[in-house]
């Protein structure tokens, strides 16, 4: 027999144990509802940006992830180049069947200090681009640092917006990388991320280091 003076704590019962339960089961059932009013599916238009770190580092998470399911997917980086960076090592090495690569730029617009061959570059791959997400096998594909192109006028702002709402395939990913976005960009776009910048040991005197920046 229980003793009328014994607690919860005393018999070993969690006396938030039922409402969290409760709480839980009414979360769970609003999830529900909204999975099953949302059935569609559709190719995206997906832009990373901001100041803050992890725009391609989290571009190329998608890829990865688009490479676990066996879809075939892209890559054309506007800006890096000849970089040998991390994951183009791993994508080339590895996933050469799943996934195309393409470093199209000649690095940052700083380092080249030649506008007409920023231009060109960019113009290169943004046609390397078309030809890719015109290609109805290819299910997604990313485009690294072209807001940084956008930004620069290289490429015509509209001349993409156009090709990405009237050409892009119904069911192709495209993910659009770098920092300063278009409003117009982002206004087409299904889904938009902005890192924002808290703290980057850059600025307290540490370089760019494998393994975390390429």
């Amino acid at each position: 027999m229980t003793d009328a003076g014994d607690t919860g704590a005393e018999t070993g019962a969690d006396p938030g144990a039922e409402k969290h339960r409760e709480k839980m089961q009414k979360i769970k059932a609003a999830r529900d509802r909204m999975k099953e009013a949302r059935q569609g599916e559709k190719g995206l238009v997906i832009v990373h940006t901001g100041p803050g770190k992890g725009k391609s580092s989290s571009g190329f998470g998608m890829i990865l992830r688009a490479i676990a399911h066996e879809m075939p997917c892209a890559v054309v980086q506007f800006i890096k180049g000849s970089w040998d960076t991390g994951e183009r090592r791993l994508l080339t090495t590895h996933f050469g069947d799943l996934c195309q690569f393409h470093a199209m730029g000649e690095g940052f617009t700083w380092e080249t200090q030649d506008k007409a061959r920023d231009i060109a570059a960019a113009r290169r791959g943004w046609e390397k681009a078309k030809e890719l997400i015109r290609n109805p096998e290819i299910r997604m594909v990313l485009l690294d640092e072209i807001n940084i192109a956008l930004r620069y006028d290289y490429l015509d702002l509209e001349e993409v917006l156009t090709f990405l709402r009237d050409e892009k395939p119904e069911m192709t990913h495209v993910v659009l990388t770098g920092r300063n976005a278009k409003p117009e960009l982002i206004e087409l776009a299904d889904l938009v991320t902005e890192m924002t910048l808290v703290k980057h040991p850059f600025r307290s005197g540490i370089k760019a280091q494998a393994g975390v920046e390429f």
